[in-house]
């Protein structure tokens, strides 16, 4: 069984897998403070809520945007775990071009996405990942990372919307029922959520029209917060809330081949 690790800024989702099968996953805050005996003690209570022993870990993948928290896990994965971890990034040989300018500044988000949607969908591929920032990767159908465009998240733009004014409430993230809002937390909800929509899909069609090639992009919509909001958007034609996940298992079968 793999054991795989997407490190974001605010969650880190991890994923088991049996096989190519998506066994088990889970959601954790990030938390850049905690030792490696903390985060083990975590990793090995998640396994056992699935009866699940940290002995049948075969292997592990880390891919992380957030570097004080790569090293003391990976160190919990080697002591707790008793497997050296395959960590993700812009320096790992995998089968993809990087055609940016930075090539060893693209997170490894961005990498491992780009590796998944190539494998899978064999087709050119604009993947907006919805997390603490969204962003639009514009990837072709061999596996080239062409950029893409970085915006704040949806999430990101509550919480700063909240925190900068004094008299708007706390307002849970919700699909709106209408534009017009009776109630502050309507009004709220309607802009967050309505805005950020708007704005997923009025990037997705500039992206489509700069494409450099005739062939029309697919969008798979990923991430924590794909599933709310993805349905609300007419551009986006795939969602796929663990295609980041599926790119780290395949990261790892391509580095820990031969």
């Amino acid at each position: 069984m793999i054991l795989v690790f997407d490190v974001g800024n605010t969650e880190t989702t991890i994923g088991l897998f049996d096989g190519r099968a998506l066994a088990a996953h889970w959601r954790v805050m990030t938390d850049a403070s905690r030792t490696p005996d903390e985060i083990g003690l975590e990793l090995t209570g998640l396994l056992h809520s699935r009866d699940i022993a940290a002995t049948r870990i075969t292997g592990v993948a880390i891919g992380s945007v957030v570097p004080p928290v790569t090293g003391p896990l990976a160190d919990a994965c080697l002591t707790w775990l008793g497997r050296t971890a395959v960590v993700v990034d812009g320096q790992s040989p995998l089968p993809i071009v990087l055609d940016v300018d930075e090539p060893l500044t693209v997170g490894a988000d961005r990498i491992i996405n780009t590796l998944a949607a190539s494998r899978i969908h064999h087709a050119d591929t604009i993947v907006v990942d919805l997390g603490t920032a969204t962003t639009y990767d514009c990837i072709t159908a061999d596996g080239v990372f062409l950029g893409g465009v970085i915006a704040p998240g949806v999430r990101t733009s509550l919480d700063t919307l909240i925190r900068r004014t004094s008299k708007l409430p706390a307002t849970e993230l919700a699909a709106p029922a209408r534009a017009i809002g009776k109630r502050t937390e309507d009004c709220i909800r309607a802009g967050v959520m309505f805005g950020s929509v708007d704005a997923i899909d009025g990037i997705v069609r500039r992206i489509r029209a700069e494409w450099p090639s005739p062939r029309e992009p697919m969008v798979i919509a990923t991430g924590g917060l794909a599933e709310l909001v993805a349905p609300l958007c007419t551009e986006v034609d795939l969602v796929e809330p663990y295609l980041t996940l599926e790119g780290l298992r395949l990261a790892h079968e391509l580095l820990t081949a031969g």
